[in-house]
């Protein structure tokens, strides 16, 4: 053999050599991925193909499979929809997975490690494979009230339990129809995809998680969470609330939306009537690092691992100190989800503890057997014990004595803060509700971005305090 076909021996040997590690580092590392990839177009085949496993609110499936006699075996179905869509998500051939049906994949389709047993058994058995229940904390009487809350207004709420970071309601409005996307007709599907991004109202837009916003007013809970931690200031410590001041190094007036006395108030009284030039000033005294170190331990700049759809909210950095006037009161570049307000509400109820969000309770095998349970998980502590308890009493102040009175319940502790957040000049504001009650523990937080109220009469606790409440009594 001469020197050249010697070469390219040794180099086809060496190809077969890289495929041959390629393919079995692939099978043992990567199958998994490359099983849950929403582009493998043979694992999709098959997967629609097999009965996927239904999402489940108590008993009642809010996402189920049916079988057909078309191409595919199964067809998936959404009997609830559009008022569960942000829970769901869609299962479609062309446009993916989302939601729960994305984060919960290996379970509903029976692959994940939890029901290996089972896929075992089916095997020997001869039985097709079929995938597990996924048994969601959702109370379907607190998601009915926060979408029926939302009707005929754009916006979002989620509702937590505050002592284990259950979700127990997230709506959106509005919402969209998953069986449209679900379709065996391909072509319609399609067809729907391209309507549902043209439409302006953007219906496929989570506003309840995956949405951030000018919290407004509602961000005077971090602000005060803050002040509390520094040790320099009680529920008690009284602060300047002039009429007006002029934010540094501007000409630009701050000034508040109700007389606030132009004097010195307790810090909760200048919560329970949201006074802007108290809270613009304990910022600007606490510097934005101390504001930014408070925002983060509620949650803020980050994501956490969890099943809930979420985006990051925000709080700005490299400010002026005009620019830390306006955050302090969740105005200039602060964003948040409602998720992220429940869950700064959560952290405040719950004694300091911020509990990690999450939606899937437990997984059930197709023979019932329960084969997962969640384990409640400590996110962070914000506050101190002491801290959080005079905040809490300072927001249900708000709620007794303040803006927040339409969230009053007979028999129930409720507090709460208000917001009204400004947007552009000519648009109208955005209302906020953010809340909790003592008994039943649940933390609320309600966003609405506009509806047919005037604008003069837009208000956070006129416009979300009568949801938040109702979704706080659906609970009871």
């Amino acid at each position: 053999m001469n020197k050249p076909i010697r070469w390219v021996s040794v180099f086809a040997a060496f190809m077969f050599l890289a495929l041959l590690l390629n393919v079995t580092y692939s099978s043992v590392f990567r199958q998994a991925s490359l099983n849950q990839d929403p582009r493998n177009l043979r694992v999709r085949d098959a997967e629609f193909s097999q009965n996927r496993g239904d999402i489940l609110v108590g008993n009642t499936a809010v996402a189920h499979t049916v079988s057909t006699d078309g191409q595919y075996k199964y067809l998936r179905t959404y009997p609830k929809s559009a008022q569960y869509a942000p829970i769901t998500g869609y299962y479609s051939y062309y446009f993916g997975r989302t939601a729960l049906e994305q984060s919960q994949n290996a379970q509903l389709t029976g692959t994940s490690d939890s029901q290996v047993l089972q896929r075992i058994t089916g095997t020997l058995s001869g039985k097709k494979p079929q995938g597990g229940s996924v048994v969601t904390t959702v109370n379907a009487k607190a998601q009915q009230a926060a979408w029926k809350g939302l009707q005929g207004k754009k916006g979002g709420v989620v509702a937590l339990d505050y002592t284990t970071g259950a979700v127990l309601a997230m709506a959106t409005y509005p919402s969209y129809d998953p069986n449209l996307l679900a379709s065996h007709d391909l072509k319609a599907t399609q067809q729907s995809w391209k309507s549902l991004l043209a439409d302006s109202s953007r219906p496929m837009a989570n506003r309840a998680s995956k949405e951030i916003y000018p919290p407004g007013s509602t961000f005077k809970l971090v602000t005060a969470a803050a002040a509390l931690q520094t040790g320099n200031y009680s529920a008690d410590t009284q602060v300047s609330t002039p009429s007006s001041i002029t934010l540094p190094q501007t000409t630009n007036e701050l000034g508040n939306e109700i007389d606030c006395g132009n004097g010195t108030v307790s810090l909760t009284e200048a919560l329970e009537n949201s006074c802007n030039t108290a809270f613009a000033k304990i910022g600007m005294s606490l510097g934005q690092e101390k504001l930014r170190e408070q925002a983060k331990k509620f949650g803020f700049d980050s994501t956490f691992d969890s099943d809930v759809p979420i985006v990051a909210s925000r709080f700005p950095g490299d400010m002026n100190q005009a620019q830390v006037a306006l955050s302090s009161i969740g105005q200039y570049d602060v964003a948040a989800s409602p998720l992220q307000m429940a869950m700064v509400s959560a952290g405040i109820a719950n004694n300091g503890k911020l509990m990690t969000p999450y939606l899937t309770q437990s997984v059930r095998a197709s023979n019932l057997q329960t084969v997962w349970r969640h384990h409640n998980t400590k996110m962070s502590q914000p506050m101190s014990r002491a801290n959080a308890q005079q905040l809490q009493k300072m927001m249900v102040s708000v709620v007794e004595n303040g803006t927040g009175s339409p969230a009053q319940i007979d028999g129930v502790t409720v507090g709460g803060k208000t917001g009204t957040a400004q947007t552009t000049k000519d648009a109208s504001p955005y209302a906020w509700f953010v809340g909790f009650s003592e008994n039943p523990h649940v933390a609320v937080a309600v966003f609405i971005e506009s509806s047919d109220t005037e604008r003069s009469e837009i208000a956070g606790g006129s416009l979300a305090g009568p949801i938040a409440k109702s979704v706080i009594e659906a609970v009871r």
